[in-house]
């Protein structure tokens, strides 16, 4: 008998050494990344249910029928919502559903469940009694809230999946039904009713340095537009807007008493639309919270394959001007009164769209962005200098009497300009007084005197004679060719010269008056080039550069220079430092760029101080 005791001493002594090692319920230290994986992986960072919600499945013996019928185990959890329940048992179930939905959409492609995911995630945020919303460092939070957001975007996506549909009608669900009314005001932009809705939330973008985004609620979308009439603020923006703008904006479903009309499965619920250049916040219960917004990614998508990328070689060479909009000064956003307009002009062989990335930058900032509106002027960069000028210069009076006629608004005459390159020189030429100068660049005959047609007189006279527009306050000059571009002569001035071909009106304008006596010394066929306007020793840069800056207007220069060391002698590749280098500015900036320097992360710096300081001097 003594054996079989002993083979059972044994036995238990084997069994206490084996859970000596690891008892069935026990820890072992894991590292840091491991275990905030473990406690925070959920559906949309892992694709697979959270453990909050696994906790939920496991309290009421879901888990295993989940394996297998997810869809019959949502059912019973959507049941679980009619029973008594504690407020904290409640919120638990409503954010399972939401994150359990979402996750068996993605398993079956069902869009009635991604809207659900989108009606259980509104009902655990937002209850009918506020007092009863979720603790503010309850991590489930932003998790509801992107479910939310995602769960809209797909719930009402067209079938290939590329739109977001908005519009109203009653949707059904897996445990009923959603009527979705719309509210009208929020499709109108200016001049523009907004339509085609396409997500840009989930897109990768490039060429620029920063994707700002901002964390909300809301589904983030990209508009396009379409005019409507609307009276003369309408009209304005149509003129100055392009067709193709892509509008920022977040889609927002609003539920009536979402707890108790989730509960009986009839729901109803109000689609808003806000522009992000409108609003940032919407207020849900009494409180303001922050709009998802997306604007970097609205802004790439509308550059994407984008006709103004053409433009940059087409408008150096060939002067078409129906490839440009109205009068070349566009607008970013519709006019908004007390806000302080910044110009932003192009240099030679570009286009607008070189200013994206500054754009992207500055319009973040928390001071600027709800102080400015931006507007770009296009223009053709290889028609003379002094008549792209005159061309700004009637753009830009003639936008601020088209925008406020009645002298109302005194932002309007706090302009700020800034031109890149060439650019620059059409800047300072807004900032001058000219006098007699340019004329008797070419000629000692009075001007008045001079036989010409009298259409030709008054281009004439708007071109070389003028004064610094009295709405321009403060100018910026980014690697402005003042005394030149050393690229700009030679063999390759003589190339681009034959290249050039002038526009069609003016040719043929001046081709006879150059041939008159008062011209014959000079020995030209047609007009200089833009850049014969910008080869060192130019008569137009000599006469323009001895012009100085109007007393009232405050010029700041950023240079571009490349390599290190001292800055006299050096270039940026086109412009010598020299030749940027002005007297009479308040600040000089030397970057060390190349001198496509405007999307330089210092040059946008000293532009952001520069805009910061126009708004502190009053």
């Amino acid at each position: 008998m003594r054996f079989p005791i002993l083979r059972l001493l044994f036995v238990i002594a084997a069994v206490l050494l084996w859970s000596g090692c690891a008892t069935p319920i026990g820890v072992v230290r894991g590292n840091t990344q491991d275990i905030h994986y473990a406690l925070t992986a959920n559906v949309l960072s892992a694709g697979r249910p959270s453990s909050w919600s696994t906790q939920v499945l496991h309290r009421n013996n879901l888990f295993e029928r989940f394996q297998v019928d997810a869809e019959a185990t949502l059912g019973a959890l959507q049941k679980l919502l009619g029973q008594r329940a504690g407020e904290e048992r409640l919120r638990d179930r409503l954010f399972t559903l939401s994150e359990l939905s979402f996750y068996y959409a993605e398993q079956a492609g069902k869009n009635e469940h991604y809207l659900a995911a989108a009606v259980y995630a509104y009902a655990f945020l937002f209850p009918e009694d506020n007092t009863l919303s979720p603790n503010p460092l309850d991590p489930r939070l932003r998790l509801a809230v992107d479910l939310y957001n995602l769960g809209l975007v797909r719930g009402l996506a067209s079938l290939d999946g590329q739109e977001v549909m908005v519009r109203e009608g009653t949707y059904e669900l897996p445990f009923g039904e959603l009527e979705l009314k719309l509210e009208a005001s929020g499709f109108l932009w200016g001049g523009f009713r907004l339509n085609r809705f396409i997500p840009v939330g989930e897109f990768d973008i490039r060429g620029v340095r920063n994707r700002y985004h901002q964390a909300g609620i809301g589904a983030p979308l990209a508009a396009e537009v379409e005019p409507v009439l609307s009276g003369p603020a309408g009209a304005i923006a149509q003129k100055r807007i392009p067709p193709r703008t892509k509008v920022p904006v977040t889609a927002f479903i609003r539920i009536e008493e979402p707890r108790r009309s989730v509960v009986e499965g009839k729901l109803r619920g109000r689609l808003e639309l806000y522009a992000a250049d409108q609003a940032s916040t919407v207020k849900i219960g009494g409180a303001d919270l922050p709009l998802e917004l997306e604007p970097t990614a609205a802004l790439a998508y509308q550059m994407e394959g984008a006709p103004v990328w053409d433009f940059e070689i087409v408008g150096f060479r060939f002067a078409d001007p129906q490839k440009i909009l109205g009068d070349g000064l566009v607008m970013m956003h519709p006019y908004r009164s007390g806000r302080l307009p910044v110009v932003l002009v192009h240099g030679t062989a570009s286009s607008p769209a070189r200013w994206a990335e500054m754009f992207n930058e500055v319009t973040h900032d928390p001071v600027i962005g709800g102080r400015y509106q931006f507007w770009v002027f296009q223009y053709n960069t290889g028609q003379p200098v002094l008549y792209s000028a005159m061309l700004l210069r009637r753009a830009l009076r003639d936008i601020v009497s088209e925008l406020d006629p009645a002298e109302q608004d005194p932002a309007l005459r706090r302009m700020v300009i800034i031109g890149h390159s060439q650019g620059g020189l059409l800047t300072k030429l807004m900032a001058v007084r000219s006098g007699n100068r340019f004329w008797e660049n070419v000629t000692k005959e009075p001007f008045e005197k001079v036989e010409m047609v009298q259409e030709t007189r008054e281009l004439l006279r708007e071109s070389v004679f003028f004064e610094p527009l009295p709405t321009v306050e403060r100018v910026v000059f980014i690697a402005t060719p003042h005394r030149g571009s050393y690229q700009a002569t030679g063999w390759v001035l003589n190339l681009v010269k034959r290249l050039i071909n002038l526009p069609g009106t003016l040719v043929s304008q001046f081709q006879d008056l150059l041939k008159g006596q008062a011209f014959a010394h000079l020995n030209m066929s047609q007009l200089p080039t833009a850049v014969e306007n910008m080869s060192p020793g130019h008569p137009f840069l000599r006469a323009l550069n001895d012009l100085p800056i109007d007393s009232r207007i405050t010029a700041h220069s950023i240079i571009a220079v490349l390599g290190e060391g001292p800055i006299t002698g050096k270039t940026d590749g086109v412009v010598a430092y020299e030749s940027a280098h002005i007297e009479g500015v308040q600040s000089e900036k030397v970057v060390r760029s190349v001198h496509s320097t405007q999307s330089h992360p210092e040059t946008i710096e000293e532009v952001r101080r520069i805009l910061r300081e126009h708004i502190e001097i009053r």
